[in-house]
Parts: structure tokens; sequence; C-alpha cells
């Protein structure tokens, strides 16, 4: 009986001591980072580091963000106030006065965060000195950071998103992963010998990222030639099979790290003109076109151009002051003959017009405002309302009432190059973890048909006449490397300090045989479309094949 007793409490002992050591185990393995955390946060007296936050990636995981590093020094004013000689060194590198730092030391014990260039970093690490850590980080934005109106930027304050994708995706983006750093103190608060100082990241959750549509190598093509060229507008280019955004350009650009400095400018650099509203000007004349070609597939017809169309008080001018004399629709495309449009607007009606711009999407947003990009409308007038043939003649030329963004205006070269389909515009793919796993995906995916492929095809024809020497725009001709189709246009804006603003436009496509990409470039006050637009349409179609897009 006695032995029984013994061997069942040797047999429990046993067990408990499994027990407790698949216990350490598991404490040692599965739960040490969470209970290193919560004993160093116990025991610390802490200064944040930075909140680590996700990326903003192109179409490739390529990172629009993060591209950098930074540093910190990290003082730890326990050791530090040992050796005045290394803190005079310390005060001299970090550019600190030596008696606020020394003050500083003497009466705090929590590590003391400055963040530090490349050179300086260099400096205090060859100081070898125990009493500074230096840790390296990336720098959310940089001097060579790319679309910025996109990206947005964050509140200096709290790092929150305060406009572009860091602000609608901001909830997705942050995280409560956070690195600290700190004193590790024992029961008597006195800093643990050799682990008083620890760096400590808490994994709470994972990070999470947004993947844009947008093609970092294209976008950065679009930026450097219309900062080469000086220009002060826009240029977007879509993917003509899916939709996508590959790029979005806005001009002037601005620093996300100083963002007060553009708050009163004249220049309106925070400004996404990409995605603002202006004048259509001749562009609007594919929408004439579609229409009547639509009515009637086989239309052909000749009408005189003098220079001018009067109806009754007021006089509209034609692109060639002289006039082109008799012209048929082809020509009048080409050469962007004010007179004939005006002319075959009456026979067609306003309000048909309208309706027809309205199922190319004009009037309304793209989508993008459900990717998070706050975008304007743009402006068609009421169908049903009582239309003047003067109002009727200002429609048929992209003037009055009719008002475009540059992303509608490529989404109309996409329909186009589509053989007459408008897919869903898309900026924002989807939400993946840090291995690329998707989490979300935001894609919208809706196609229609807006007109028929014949007609798409008869205006393609056209567009690509544009390009050439008998057409407005010789200068976006990119015949040997696949050649090309597009609209000009010179909108009239308002006076400005006496001065007539005429916007220029160019919307087009290429290559012309297969057409893959649709771009529209918009120059703010650039008078002439072929003249001001034309060669930048060109130049980023030039490079983006010559890199193999």
């Amino acid at each position: 009986m006695y032995v029984k007793r013994c061997v069942l409490v040797f047999r429990f002992i046993l067990i408990l001591f499994f027990v407790l050591l698949l216990r350490f185990a598991y404490l040692q393995t599965v739960k040490s980072g969470n209970m290193a955390k919560a004993a160093a946060i116990q025991r610390i007296s802490e200064t944040q580091l930075e909140k680590k936050r996700g990326n903003i990636l192109d179409r490739n995981g390529i990172s629009f963000t993060n591209r950098t590093g930074k540093s910190y020094a990290v003082l730890k004013p326990l050791l530090l106030s040992k050796n005045n000689t290394n803190l005079l060194k310390i005060s001299y590198l970090l550019n600190i006065d030596y008696e606020t730092i020394h003050e500083s030391i003497r009466s705090n014990k929590a590590p003391i965060v400055i963040e530090i260039d490349e050179n300086i970093r260099d400096a205090v690490l060859s100081l070898n000195e125990p009493g500074v850590t230096v840790v390296d980080s990336l720098k959310r934005y940089d001097s060579g950071t790319i679309a910025r109106h996109i990206i947005g930027y964050l509140n200096g304050k709290d790092q929150i998103g305060a406009a572009g994708i860091e602000k609608s995706y901001d909830s997705i983006l942050k995280s409560n992963s956070i690195s600290y750093v700190g004193i590790v103190r024992d029961g008597a608060n006195n800093p643990v010998q050799g682990l008083g100082y620890r760096i400590v990241n808490s994994d709470e959750d994972k990070i999470q990222n947004i993947v844009l549509t947008l093609d970092y190598h294209i976008q950065k093509i679009a930026e450097d030639i219309m900062e080469k060229n000086n220009i002060k507008g826009a240029v977007v280019i879509e993917d003509v099979r899916t939709g996508d955004i590959l790029a979005m350009a806005s001009k002037p650009d601005y620093d996300q790290n100083d963002i007060g400095s553009y708050l009163h400018s004249g220049d309106n650099e925070l400004f996404n003109r990409a995605v603002a509203s202006y004048n259509a000007g001749s562009i609007f004349k594919i929408i004439d076109t579609a229409l009547v070609l639509e009515n009637n597939p086989y239309y052909y017809n000749r009408d005189y151009c003098s220079g001018f169309v009067e109806i009754k008080d007021l006089v509209f001018g034609c692109s060639r002051s002289e006039g082109h004399g008799y012209i048929d629709l082809e020509q009048a495309f080409a050469s962007s003959c004010n007179s004939y449009f005006i002319n075959l607007a009456l026979e067609l009606g306003s309000k048909d017009i309208i309706n027809m711009a309205s199922k190319f999407g004009l009037g309304k947003v793209t989508g993008l405002n459900e990717d998070g990009i706050d975008e304007s409308t743009g402006n068609l007038p009421d169908p049903d309302r009582n239309f003047t043939d003067g109002d009727t003649a200002n429609i048929s030329i992209g003037q009055g009432d009719i008002m475009v963004t540059p992303v509608q205006v490529a989404n109309i070269a996409a329909i186009i190059a589509n053989d007459g389909i408008r897919n869903s515009v898309n900026l924002v793919d989807s939400i993946v973890d840090n291995e690329g796993n998707v989490i979300k995906n935001l894609r919208k995916n809706e196609k229609v048909r807006v007109i028929s492929v014949q007609t798409a095809r008869r205006i393609k024809s056209m567009m690509e006449i544009v390009t050439t020497e008998n057409g407005t725009a010789p200068k976006a001709n990119i015949e040997e490397y696949g050649g090309s189709g597009g609209k000009t246009g010179s909108a009239e804006g308002p006076y400005v300090n006496g001065e007539k603003i005429v916007h220029a436009w160019f919307c087009g496509y290429f290559p012309k045989e297969t057409p893959r990409y649709a771009m529209s470039v918009f120059v703010e006050n650039g008078k002439y479309g072929g003249e001001a637009a034309a060669p930048i349409f060109a130049e980023i179609a030039k490079a983006m094949i010559k890199k193999g897009y």
C-alpha cells in the first residue's frame, strides 16, 4: 500500500513537472515577445521613437513611401553623466549647447532621442561611446518622392493622414506597432545592470499596405518631363485595356515635410490639377463627332468655313482666321474647324450632344472618389433646359458651361482607343500585408459600351490624321515608335491681371495599331494645344516606349 502511494505521488510530481516544463517552453517561445514587451513597458521610462505605418506601393510592389534612410541618436543619461569629455564631443556633433544637454541629462534619466543626418551618424558611431546608440529607420517622404498629390501627407503633429491616400486609408495604414526606447528598471527602480536601456518594438498587429494602379517608373517619366519643360498643369496616363491609372502628375509640386510653406502660395502647389475642372475646348469635338456618326455611320457633308460663324449679335471665330473654305468632317476634325462643328451642332441639337457627353462620363465623377481622391465632376448643362443657338455653338466647341478634368479627358481617349468600351477607372488596387498577400481587393471591373466599334474606329482614323502634317498636332507624331492618334484643344478661361487665360489640351493614345495607353496633357495658360501640350505627349510616349513599356 505504501509503495503504491509513493508511485502515485511520484507520477503526480512527474506530470506536474512536465506541465511546468511545457508552460515554460510556451512562455519562452510563443509568448516571449509579448511578455518582454509587457515587462519592459511596466519598468520603462519610455520615449517613443516612431509609430510604424504601412507603405503605399505601385502596381509592381515598388514603394512610394519610406524609400530613404534616416537615423536617431539615442542619448542614455545614466551612462553619459559619468563622462563629461564624451558629452562635450556629443554636444558639439549634435550642435546642442553643452550646458543645455548636460542639465537635461543630469535631471532626466529617460533617453533623449535626436534625429541626425548621415554624416553625424558616422561621427557618433566613431566615438564608440556606450552612452549613445544610433537607431536607423526610414523617412516617410524625401526630396525624390513622386506622386505627391496622390500620396498626400501626414499631419506633422500626430502623424495622422491629412491628405490624399494617406488620409483616405489612414485607418488601414496606421498600426499599433510602436518603437520605444527607455530604461528597464528592477523592483527597486534602479536600471538593470547590462539591460538598462533597451529598444522595444511592439508588434500588436500586422502592417497593412495600399497597392495603387500607378506604375512608379511611368509616373516618374511623366513628372521628370513636366519638370524639365517647366509645365504648370497635369498629365494623366490610363491603361486602355483595364482603365487603370498608370500615372497622374500635377505640377508645380510641393514638399510633403513642409506643408505650411504653401498654404498662401499663389502657385497653388497643393492643388491637384489632374482632378480639377477646366473648359474642354476643342477636345469636345470628339463628342460631337461620336454623336453624328452614331446617328449616321456613313455621314459625309462638306461645309464652307469663312473663318467665323455669326449667330445674331455673336461672332464665333475659327481656328484659322482666314477660313478653311469647303471642308468635310475628317478635314474639319483634323484642322479643328470651329465653323464646321458649330454648324453641325446646330443640326444635332444641344440635348443630344450633352447626353452623348454624359455617356462618355462627363459631368460626373470617374470613380476616383471611391478610391479616396477628391475629384471634380466637371460640368454639363441640364440637357432639358432651353438652349439658344449661341449656347449650342459654345457647347460644340467645349466652351461656356462645358467643364472637364484631365482624368475625364484621358478616359475619353481611352474609350475611343478601346473600340468604344468605357472601363471603370481605377487608382487603388488592393490592401496587402508585408509579404504581398492580398488582404482585400479594391478594384472596380465594370465595362460599358459607349459607342459602336465602327464609330470608334472612324474617330481613331481622324485622330491619327491630327498627328500628321495635315492636322493640328504634328508635334505629337511618334511614327517611328508605333504612331499615335489624338486631338488638340485650346480652352478660353477668365481674364487674370488683364490677360486672357487660354489653356492648352492634348489627348491621345499610342501605339496606333494596338493602342495600350491613353494620355491627357493639360498645360495651364499654354495657349495652343498643338504647341504646348502635344510635344509633352510625344516626349512622354517616346520615353515610355524606349524603356520597354
